[in-house]
């Protein structure tokens, strides 16, 4: 079953609307034992990546994500949270992700990047099945994680950011997939295959 983590600033009861929709059995958890007992975990965030940080600490849930060999997905702010740092506050991150969150530069565009935007592949995994750059997926977020060897796939606003990353088990997606229609079932279906059907997407350990 899958896990979502209910903190402060998780976008819960979204996440947890997406999964019905796609008949997956889920429940929330609050603390380290509850999540021990899912076969996989979505970690969505919405705010400030600060007090987001600090929430996690409250239940020492932040120590549990960085040890645990399950799926996780993290969701906005909660993928993140998967890097060192951000400028948002000065806030120290989970760090299983290298690299740091800079602020949009507001005098190119208006900040938060909000609406509608396209993806770009730049790997190969099968979070990104049958994903196409003409896909357009919604995004809420005035923060961005640069490009690097741990990026699957970019988006551009102002500058080219990374969209979707992974590392080990590790999954994070900047846009909201709960709130990008058909495309976003997509992507959370993907992640369940992951899940559920091992033998076939052999990046991430059943």
């Amino acid at each position: 079953m899958i896990a979502i983590i209910k903190y402060k600033a998780g976008n819960t009861a979204s996440v947890a609307n997406a999964l019905e929709r796609l008949e997956a059995k889920y429940f929330f958890a609050e603390t380290p034992e509850e999540l021990e007992s899912a076969k996989a975990v979505i970690f969505p965030g919405v705010g400030h990546a600060g007090a987001a940080m600090e929430s996690l600490k409250e239940k020492e849930v932040d120590k549990w994500l960085k040890q645990t060999p399950k799926p996780v997905l993290g969701i906005c702010v909660g993928m993140q949270l998967f890097y060192e740092t951000s400028s948002e506050g000065n806030t120290v991150g989970l760090g299983i992700i290298p690299g740091s969150l800079k602020k949009f530069d507001d005098t190119k565009a208006k900040v938060p990047h909000m609406g509608w935007n396209k993806l770009k592949a730049t790997n190969e995994h099968p979070i990104l099945k049958n994903l196409i750059d003409k896909n357009y997926l919604y995004f809420v977020h005035s923060y961005y994680a640069p490009v690097s060897e741990y990026t699957l796939a970019t988006c551009n606003y102002i500058n080219d950011f990374s969209a979707i990353v992974a590392k080990e088990n590790f999954i994070g997606v900047q846009f909201h997939p709960e709130k990008s229609g058909s495309v976003g079932s997509m992507i959370l279906q993907n992640f369940l295959d992951m899940v559920y059907s091992p033998e076939k997407n052999n990046t991430v350990q059943k």
